[in-house]
Parts: structure tokens; sequence; C-alpha cells
């Protein structure tokens, strides 16, 4: 039972390949100190993110957009419903976004200049000033050569000074007045028509193009349909000043309207020119149409029409109106589509079917009397341009009306308003969100650190690699820990996880080693750091308080610690030849301990003779165990030399510090320096505690099933 055979060790399970959570967050608990700097870093960093940045208000305009006709245009009659063309939502929205919109909000609210304060300071206290500029021009060669201008309040609340970055004093000036000047080989124009600042805050002047400026709105705008095919347009704005943002939307709505009016005006317009061009026509003809029937009536006298000539006749001029109102539409269509356009192809058709009407009439006309047709064919004309002239001069006057009035198919819903609460930043959310990323950045070091460590953690991989038997986990005590021989932890915290770990190991290398009379246990290392010393005393005094007389050892002859150099012990002892008991100190009950004694540069000569063989001779008839703690393996030889002369290894590896390779590189410099190799075992120390390791729980034996 003495060592683990690779033959007789099943392969690891696949549960020790994936990530265990309860093992990463124990981790991150053993390394508070280093997560409670990043928690620091974030509170501060949190506090200063969400002062820093600026409130920002929101406010928005309703527009309806009348996608199923104008009422205003049907109310006009024909010619309304003529002009009433109804246009989809996303057409009206990409018409909101256009610059002949953009452009003229852009001009309307002076969106090209800016003045932005500078002070860190106001910034991070929120008492940042306000100047609102009406007027600026910056040369275009001091703004190729990256110069700056900046404006100061002066000491009277209405004044400022317009200086370079470097503190020349270009101009001074006051609200209300535009100022010009002589500056890089142009002139330097500002007037600034509101001021809101204490003296001495400072304003960074700015000049952008308008398309710049169009678009930086065009990105801050949020336009979208409520709903679907509802017509209704909601556009949203953004900006630093609550009265800025509501202004810039009704612009936007006001322009908007004023353009989809002119739109509708440049139709009625059209129209209207088509429509005077037939005018003169139609009364041409009129006139030549009442003349020929004056006369006809001169010649034979009034003749009464019959009631089958009258009906004939309107007959007749209801047909030939209706011929000249599709005659009209067609024109009307041929403007905006080909003549094979479905329209006009519809239009053509309607006008081959009223013609054969009006030709049937005409042969049913032929049996009237000579008279009566001549009669009937005079009135048919007079009354059909007398319609025509009459709806021509209706249709003229609507549409000067609809030129002169606001006659569109959008109108504002909703105005916007002057927001009372700034909608950002929410600063307890920034400053969580801080927090937090500094935590998660601190979280990921330290796992990122713990990866590319390629420390060993997994008992089973351990022994699959090298064949030997890992005894034991011992977790890390709580607080800072110190290596006093005189006051072990399982003797002070006996209830710790720490104590319960020790009993463990100690009662494996019971059953394991010293069952079968050996005596002498060597404890080493790797490297310093991993607790050896600490693990050598407290194990040697668990042996002791389960009733064995115990002699534990500091083999360290450079710079023994676990007694003061000035007190003597093997050191003097190999030197004198003499292995009494002067030098051993009683710490306790059956607990004995041996210090280094005074420092050796070179302790192989002491070691390596046959003086230290005759002392563990003359002390093994005294003491059930002795264990020698003895210096790193890694580090110098003493162990080697030690090696020879004890009767079982015991390996202290630190959890999650060492990798295979140099766990295996100990173990074949262990086993060379010796012509039969010592039955050995490891030990992992200062592993992180999980959850449950109390005592009473019994929770130390269920985290670590590899014991």
């Amino acid at each position: 039972m003495n060592e683990i055979t690779p033959q007789n060790i099943s392969k690891p399970s696949s549960d020790d390949d994936e990530i265990d959570i309860i093992e990463i967050l124990v981790y991150l608990k053993s390394r508070w100190k280093f997560l409670l700097v990043f928690l620091f870093l974030g509170i501060a960093f949190g506090g200063l993110a969400s002062k820093w940045i600026r409130p920002s208000f929101r406010s928005n305009i309703l527009l309806q957009v009348n996608i199923k006709g104008n009422k205003q245009g049907l109310a006009l009659g024909e010619m309304g419903a003529l002009l009433d063309i109804s246009t989809p939502s996303a057409a009206e929205m990409e018409l909101i976004k256009s610059r002949v919109v953009l452009d003229q909000v852009v001009k309307d609210e002076k969106l090209c200049y800016s003045a932005i304060p500078m002070d860190k300071m106001d910034r991070l206290m929120q008492r940042e000033g306000r100047m609102d500029i009406e007027l600026l021009h910056i040369p275009q060669a001091f703004k190729e050569s990256n110069g700056k201008l900046i404006a100061r309040v002066t000491a009277d609340s209405s004044a400022y000074e317009v200086l370079e970055q470097g503190g020349e004093v270009l101009l001074s000036g006051t609200v209300g007045e535009t100022y010009r000047k002589s500056f890089a080989g142009d002139t330097l124009v500002i007037c600034v028509n509101a001021l809101s600042a204490v003296a001495g805050q400072t304003f960074l002047l700015s000049e952008v193009h308008p398309l710049e400026a169009a678009d930086a709105l065009l990105r801050a705008l949020s336009i979208f349909e409520e709903g679907k095919n509802s017509g209704i347009i909601r556009v949203s704005l953004e900006n630093r000043y609550a009265d800025r943002v509501a202004s810039i939307l009704n612009t936007i709505a006001n322009t908007y309207l004023k353009q989809n009016i002119e739109m509708r005006s440049a139709e009625a317009k059209k129209t209207l020119m088509f429509l005077e061009e037939q005018l003169p026509g139609v009364k041409a003809k009129l006139d030549s149409a009442e003349q020929k029937l004056t006369a006809f009536r001169h010649d034979k006298g009034t003749i009464d029409l019959t009631g089958e000539t009258r009906l004939h006749l309107e007959k007749d001029v209801t047909l030939q109106q209706r011929m000249l109102e599709l005659e009209q539409k067609k024109q009307e269509a041929l403007r905006l589509f080909r003549a094979e356009h479905p329209t006009v192809r519809t239009i053509e058709e309607q006008q081959a079917k009223l013609r054969q009407e009006l030709a049937k009439q005409q042969r049913s006309a032929a049996s009237l009397p000579v008279v009566q047709q001549e009669v009937l064919s005079l009135q048919e004309e007079v009354e059909v341009n007398n319609r025509l002239y009459t709806n021509l001069l209706n249709n003229i006057q609507q549409l000067h009306v609809v030129q002169a009035g606001e006659v569109g198919n959008v109108r504002i819903v909703d105005v916007a308003y002057v927001p009372i609460k700034p909608s950002k930043p929410n600063r307890k959310l920034i400053f969580l969100g801080v927090v937090f990323g500094f935590l998660l950045l601190g979280c990921s070091i330290v796992y990122v650190r713990r990866v590319l460590s390629n420390g060993v953690v997994s008992s089973s991989e351990v022994e699959q690699a090298t064949g030997v038997g890992v005894y034991g986990k011992l977790p890390m005590l709580d607080g800072k820990t110190q290596n006093d021989v005189t006051k072990p932890s399982v003797v002070v915290k006996p209830d710790d996880p720490f104590a319960e770990g020790i009993r463990a190991l100690r009662t494996a290398l019971e059953f394991s080693v010293f069952s079968d009379g050996k005596k002498v246990l060597l404890v080493s290392g790797l490297v310093e750091g991993v607790g050896k010393s600490f693990v050598s005393t407290n194990l040697a005094a668990s042996f002791a308080m389960s009733g064995k007389r115990v002699l534990l050892v500091d083999m360290d002859l450079r710079r023994g610690h676990l007694f003061k150099h000035s007190q003597k012990g093997l050191c003097e002892m190999l030197k004198n030849g003499s292995f009494g008991d002067e030098f051993v100190v009683n710490v306790m009950d059956n607990f004995y301990v041996l210090g280094a004694g005074a420092r050796v540069v070179n302790p192989g000569s002491l070691l390596n003779s046959s003086r230290f063989s005759a002392f563990l001779d003359s002390f093994r008839d005294k003491y059930d165990l002795i264990v020698l703690d003895t210096p790193p393996v890694f580090q110098c030889s003493d162990a080697l030399l030690v090696e020879k002369h004890a009767d079982y290894l015991l390996c202290v590896l630190k959890h999650a510090a060492h990798t295979i390779e140099s766990i295996q590189d100990a173990l074949n410099t262990f086993d060379r320096s010796t012509e039969t190799p010592l039955p050995k075992a490891f030990v992992f120390n200062k592993c992180e505690r999980h959850a449950g390791y109390g005592y009473g729980s019994y929770g130390y034996y269920g985290n670590h099933k590899n014991y």
C-alpha cells in the first residue's frame, strides 16, 4: 500500500475535465484582496462616470399623414380629388429625413455653431454654463491649422472674450451684438444671443459645414410609424438642453408641413396653367355657337321644341359633357404617364363607348323634322360649350383657392414639449454597471492567471501521471499564519478544517507507513513557499497528540527557522559528534523539536558524513517518529543527501502552483539519489476552501473525494 502503480489507478472521470463552478468561486474568494482593489476602483470610476456624463433631454412630435384621401381635397370637388394624391407613410418619413427639410432646420436653428463648456470640474459638479450662438464664422485657414477659439466669460455675466488657445485675446463683446475682426487672412464673425455662465467659465467655439450639421441631426433623429399603416409618424430627438430639443423638433414639423403644402400648391399651379390655356378656345367656341343660334332664330323666328326633341337635346348635351371631361382627364393623365399606361387606356375605352352612344343619338335625330334637327344641333352646341366653359371657370377658381391656401395631406397632431426631467443618464445604472464591470475585469484577470499558471489542482491527475498517491488536501487557514513551533495550529485551532486535514493525513500515514515499524519521515517540497515546514510542524504535533513520542528536526542548516539561530541544535551536534538531548526542546507532551543551530555555508559535508547516520541511529530508539524537515529539492541538494537515511518521503505540493512536468522532475531527482527509491506520497497544501468545509458538516470529506 506504500505506492500506487499506474495500473491500479483508474482514469480520471470526465467530471475532472469540466469547469467546477464551486471551485472557481472558492478560488475567487481566496483572492478577495485583489478583487477588493478592483471593487474600490469600480466605485471610484463609477462615481466619476455617472457624474461626467452630461444630462440629455428627449422630446417628440406627432404627425398625421392622410394615406386614404384628404378631406380638404374632397371638399374642392373633382379638382380637389385630382390633386389629392395620397402617399404612404414610409415615403413621408423619407421626406422628413431629406435635405430639403433638414438643411432648412439647420439654418433656422443655427445648428452649425456650438459652444462647448471646457471646465472639467464644473462638468463633474454639474454646474456648466451655456452659450447660444446666433452667428459664427471662423476663417478656414485657422481651422485647417487645427487652431481653437475659446470664449471666456468676464466679470460681467453678459460679456465675454474670444481668445486663441495660447491665451491671446482677439476681441471682447456683449450678448446680442455682432462683431467682426480681421483674423487669419479672413474675417472672424461672432454674435452671441444668450449667455448663462459665471465669470471665468470657458467655451470651445466650433463651426461646421451645414451638410455635416444636417448629417449629425439625421443620425440623432428617431422616426417611426405608430402601428401599421396608421399614418401616424412620431419623430423623437435628444439634446443637452430641454428648450433646444423642443425648438428643433417644432422647426422640423413646421418646415416639413410647409414643404408638403408647397408640393400640393405646385401640383395645383401646373393644373391651373393647363386649364387657363384651354379657357380661351372654349370661350371662342361658345361665342360662335351662340351667334349661330341667334342668326338662325332671327331668320326662322322662334321655334318651340317638342318633348322628344328636348329629351334628345338633354341626353346629347350630357354625353358631350362627359366626353369633354374624359378628354381633360386624359390630357392630365398624359402629363404623368405614357400613352400605353393602364390609366390612359381605361379613359380611351370610356371615350370609345361614349362615341358609340353619340353616334346612336345622331341616327335617332335623323328621324326628326329638318327644322327641329337644325335647332337641336345649334342648341346642343351652345349648351355643351356653355357647360364646359362654366366648369372650367369653377375649376380655375378652386385651384386658385388651393394655390393660395394651406391645403396638404399632413397635419401636426402634437407639438414638441419642453421636457421637465432629463431622459439620460441613469446615474445609478451607470454607477452599478461600472462597478460590476471592474469586478468582472478583476475576476477575469484572476481566472486567466489561474488558467495560464498550468498549476495542477486534481489529485487524480497527479496520481495518473506519476503513480504516486495523494494522501490529502490541506485547506488554507483563515487570517495570517505563522509557523510557531511552540503553538501548532492543530493545538490552537483543533476545529479548523486545516487541523482536520492534518489528522486525516496522519491517519493515512499510520495505516500505510508506520504500521511496518518505520520511524523516519522525510518531508520536502519542490520550491520555497509551499508551506512545507508548516505541514511538518503540525503533522508532528498531531502524531504527538495521538500518543506517539515525536521528534521534529529542522534540516535547513543554511537558514533554519524553527528556532533562533542563537540556539544550538543539529549543526553543533554533528560537529561535536555528541548525540545527547541537551539541544532538544520539549514543546509539549510527546512533542520534541531539534533546531538547525548555527548557520553553515556548506552543510553537505555534515549531512553526508557518518555522523548524521549515527545521529539517527542514536535517536531511533528514543522516539516513535522522527520528522525531518528538509529544504526544497529544486533549491539545494540537502534533501537528497538525507533521503538515503529516511524510511518514507512525503512531498508537499502547493495547490495550483506546480505543473505535472515539474512534479515528475522532482520524483526523478529523488529516485536517482538512492539505489532503492523511497516509498512516497504527496499532499496538497493551501487548497481553496470549499463551501461546507466545517467540521460539523463534514464538508471536508465530501468535497475531497480523492482522499
